[in-house]
């Protein structure tokens, strides 16, 4: 009997799900195929196969994957369906309800209304107070929009809305006995339910704690036991979560002494009772808690106030030149300093319009980030160096068809090592969607600093330094490689201090360094931690005499900081900070592995920008398939601790890893194993591989600790040659009868002094100064700059110096014997009698010499000159001969006593002459002198790095 219809149709049905099932497994096979060579014969994959952990595919994998899913299948898969899925069976469920993929072509067409201009919230002390003055002066101005992807919108929220949420959660957090400073946890994905909680938190008095939340709700059991270390650590009162999360109430209580209750953001809104909310107005109470890992071992809560975190937004903001006409995309997590700091904090200061998409939106399809960015014509984003990767690697030129990345202003590369590679791949392609070279801004931040640390200066492209790697690795010197040298190191210049905030980089003895040395980076600026939340040790470690320690090394060049590696043993992966410490422990614990013979480090991977992360472990065990199931099993602890899976697990001989005398593990000696290739079953070749690298470290220590004992000997040679010369010279300028011979005995101890410390002085243009008649202007940059011009300078110069030294009981004399010229505060502008008398001294032919930044500071750069140097030249009708100093700032810093080796040189440019003797005309001279300066010391603008921004 032939078939019917209907049973026809069925076993088409079935065949159609069978091929597409074994197609689904091809692509998911070669995938892991690609990922774990080493592993694959072990793995067998059937549809209750689960994504991760039998899998091993990450989340960057998972990326991967969904785009090659999509693309073999011609299909867009469910954003929320591929973030859930667990199982090879959840994949092959969401395929069958994909639609077909999107054409883009109609986003071009749709139009985002321009917002008005309003200003930022400059007078506010507290986030509080910048949410209740925007909610008071225009309470229907959108402030965030929430997307699933360039297209779809998940909610908004206007000022006014934000406002009145924020309120009813502080009200409902207050009805739950929630008191001001107690601490409340805050893992929410990216939802409105987020910012509403955030505010609410901040509106009852209380300080909220945001840590990351799971990838998927499956995870979410085994996602809290390991965040229970930061909730002890922080006393968290209550949790803020999904309302899936409410269940585990009993199981986090019995492990968090202080939490009472775990609850939604639907349970606080439902009904609030009616309380006063208590003022917030207190710029140093604790706005915030920033965990800088997920760690459970020993968890680090920086504590950041409201002025803390507001300062850094400011600061940002001045040099981004910030203002209510930008739009920001983000798909930064809002659990991480940046998206949640940098991104919607900044955002809701300057009243910038913040669109923010989900990170696994991102994950899943990088394009969308540069969909939204051509939609709503971005002005500012921001992203790690691992999401550029990501849009290189993932992204197909067919999907970017009509993209126009023009709008953009700045996006900084920032919160993991920023690569070189990266930065002129992602010029080089998406410049040909407009993208501007001069909007990719490498940045320096980390959260003990809120969030940012340095900038470059706005409409810069990305430098990026070309180094000797071996002066680099031996002598910590970072010499610019030469054009022969085929190998070079390149470094990314991470920009120049924020305003108001100093960076310094320091030897092993705290001495500070000069330029192109490396050292250990340390900060200091308004927007600095007071510490760690309850953690006194790491707290006291973090501070050195006022300064904090960054863990990471650095050098300075020209006013940039180019880092150059982490001190610590941390691994950022994906933007993720992961503790080595915690899954050397768990893996250790595994039958058949040695205990105390586990390492785990980071090894770069050249080809995605990020770290791989590398488990090697010690084990006896030899037979094969015992082997495979201590890999498998290790692979499956490493996840679960670190949350995202390794990517090469090695089973070594017993002594394999090395440790020091005292039995800790070497991680970077066993890094430089890993990267040799030399790990393997031999013991003889292993022992003889730990002596080379033992010997091969003799060297450069020995060389570091001879270049201390040198630069000791050095700077205690130094101060007894200037203290020697100091008083031959205050011996001959008071006994000499005429100011011209004590000005010759000057020049020559002078002269004679810096030969003996060692300093190379070279000069040019000292020719064109005149003998009479004319003004001298000099960029300030070290207490040595005085005894530079003494022992250079020509004739009789007249010095100008502060009042103030006319009354010191030492400079007093010996200055007024030079016949030095005194005024108030470098500002001759404000004291008539001032320049009256400097004008006199120049008809009398002597060659005024003036300072006009004022004074000096340790940070590097050129700062804003003082008008009155320019008046009096004016007025008297003089030429202004620029002069440059360069070196001395390198030799004698501000606020520094250590003097350090290095050269000098002063020229001395051509002369301008005044225009006239109107406001008008002295500005003129002062800015054209100013700019042949600037262009000539070869350090960055000050001046325009503090000019405010306009709102």
């Amino acid at each position: 009997m032939p078939e019917q219809p209907s049973q026809t149709n069925s076993l088409t049905a079935v065949t159609e799900r069978e091929i597409r099932e074994r197609d689904l497994i091809e692509v998911i096979a070669q995938l892991v195929r690609e990922l774990h060579p080493q592993r694959v014969r072990f793995i067998d994959i059937v549809p209750s196969s689960r994504i991760e952990r039998d899998l091993g595919i990450d989340s960057l994998g998972r990326t991967e994957l969904i785009l090659r899913i999509e693309r073999a299948f011609r299909v867009r898969l469910p954003a929320q369906t591929i973030g859930e899925a667990e199982t090879v069976r959840d994949l092959q469920q969401a395929l069958e309800q994909a639609g077909p993929r999107r054409q883009r072509t109609a986003l071009e067409s749709v139009p985002v209304s321009a917002l008005p201009a309003v200003p930022a919230a400059n007078q506010a002390q507290t986030l509080v107070e910048v949410l209740e003055w925007h909610a008071a002066q225009h309470p229907n101005r959108l402030h965030l929009t929430v997307l699933q992807d360039e297209a779809t919108v998940l909610g908004a929220l206007t000022y006014a809305e934000l406002a009145a949420r924020a309120h009813n959660v502080a009200r409902g957090l207050i009805g739950r006995d929630i008191a001001p400073a107690d601490r409340v946890a805050l893992m929410l994905p990216t939802s409105i339910d987020f910012f509403i909680a955030f505010f609410g938190i901040l509106c009852a008095g209380a300080i909220p704690v945001p840590i990351y939340p799971p990838m998927r709700l499956s995870q979410l059991e085994d996602h809290l036991r390991r965040q229970t270390g930061i909730l002890r650590n922080a006393g968290s009162c209550m949790l803020i979560t999904m309302p899936e999360g409410r269940r585990l109430a009993a199981l986090l209580r019995p492990q968090v002494e202080s939490l009472t209750a775990i609850v939604s953001v639907g349970d606080l809104e439902a009904s609030p009772p009616p309380v006063d909310l208590p003022p917030i107005n207190d710029p140093n109470s604790v706005a915030l808690i920033q965990y800088t890992s997920g760690s459970t071992g020993d968890p680090k809560g920086v504590v950041l106030s409201h002025a803390n975190l507001l300062a850094n937004i400011r600061a940002m903001g001045g040099v981004m030149d910030a203002s209510s006409a930008d739009v920001f995309v983000s798909w930064l997590p809002l659990y991480h300093d940046m998206g949640l700091i940098g991104a919607w904090l900044g955002c809701l200061h300057f009243a910038a319009a913040l669109y923010v998409m989900s990170p696994l939106s991102f994950l899943v399809r990088p394009e969308s980030w540069l969909w939204a960015i051509h939609r709503f014509r971005a002005t500012l984003s921001a992203s790690p160096n691992f999401g550029f990767e990501l849009c290189l690697n993932k992204i197909a030129d067919a999907d970017l068809e009509g993209l126009d990345l023009s709008s953009l202003r700045m996006v900084p590369n920032g919160a993991e090592p920023v690569s070189a590679q990266t930065l002129r791949r992602f010029v080089d392609r998406f410049g040909h969607y407009g993208f501007p070279a001069c909007a990719m801004a490498p940045v320096y931040g980390l959260a003990e600093s809120s969030v940012g640390l340095a900038f470059p200066p706005r409409g810069r492209p990305p430098l990026i330094d070309r180094v000797n790697r071996n002066r680099l690795s031996t002598e910590g010197l970072a010499e610019p490689a030469s054009s022969e040298n085929s190998r070079p190191l390149e470094i990314v210049a991470c920009g120049q201090p924020l305003p108001n905030h100093e960076i310094r980089i320091v030897d092993e003895a705290g001495y500070e360094l000069g330029e192109r040395q490396e050292g250990r980076l340390e900060f200091r600026g308004p927007s600095t931690t007071r510490g760690y939340f309850r953690n006194e040790t790491k707290t006291r470690e973090l501070f050195h005499d006022g300064w904090l320690d960054s863990a990471d090394r650095a050098y300075m060049a020209g006013g940039d900081v180019y880092i150059t590696g982490r001190i610590k043993d941390i691994i950022i992966r994906a933007g993720r900070h992961l503790y080595p410490q915690e899954i050397e422990e768990g893996v250790a614990e595994i039958a058949g592995i040695r205990k105390g013979g586990v390492a785990v480090f980071g090894a770069t991977d050249r080809s995605s920008g990020t770290e791989r992360l590398v488990v090697l472990a010690e084990t006896r065990e030899t037979d094969p398939a015992v082997r495979a199931g201590l890999q498998a099993r290790a692979h499956e602890i490493t996840t679960d601790i670190a949350g995202t899976p390794p990517d090469e697990i090695i089973l070594a001989p017993p002594r394999t890893v090395p440790k020091t005398s005292s039995g800790k593990i070497r991680r970077s000696a066993a890094k430089e194993i890993y990267e040799s290739g030399h790990i393997g079953p031999q013991q003889r070749a292993l022992r003889w591989q730990l002596l080379r690298l033992a010997l091969s470290g003799v060297g450069p220590q020995i060389r570091r600790l001879a270049r201390a004992s040198r630069e000791t000997i050095y700077a205690a040679w130094w101060w007894t040659v200037l203290i020697g010369a100091f008083l031959l010279g205050s011996l001959a300028v008071l006994i000499l009868p005429r100011l011209a011979w004590r000005w010759s005995a000057l020049r020559w101890i002078g002269r004679r002094a810096l030969s003996t410390m060692g300093v190379q002085l070279s000069t040019s243009g000292i020719d064109r100064i005149p003998s009479r008649g004319a003004m001298l202007v000099f960029n300030h940059s070290s207490y040595v700059d005085s005894l530079i011009l003494a022992a250079v300078l020509p004739g009789e110069p007249a010095i100008v110096a502060k009042r103030e030294l006319f009354t010191q009981f030492i400079a007093g004399p010996l200055l007024r014997r030079l016949e030095i010229p005194f005024v108030e505060r470098y500002d001759m502008s404000g004291s008539l009698a001032d320049a009256e008398e400097l004008i006199a001294l120049a008809h009398k032919g002597r060659i005024l010499v003036f300072f006009p930044e004022g004074t000096f500071t340790r940070r590097v750069g050129l700062s804003e000159f003082y008008l009155g140097a320019f008046k009096t030249a004016a007025e008297a009708n003089l030429p202004v001969l620029p002069g440059i100093l360069r070196g001395t700032r390198s030799i004698l810093r501000s606020d520094q006593w250590f003097p350090r080796r290095g050269a000098v040189t002063v020229e001395i440019g051509q002369p301008v002459m005044p225009s006239g003797t109107d406001f008008k005309a002295v500005v003129q001279l002062r800015d054209a002198v100013r700019k042949i300066i600037l262009s000539r010391c070869g350090e960055p603008d000050l001046g325009e790095l503090m000019k405010p921004s306009v709102s």
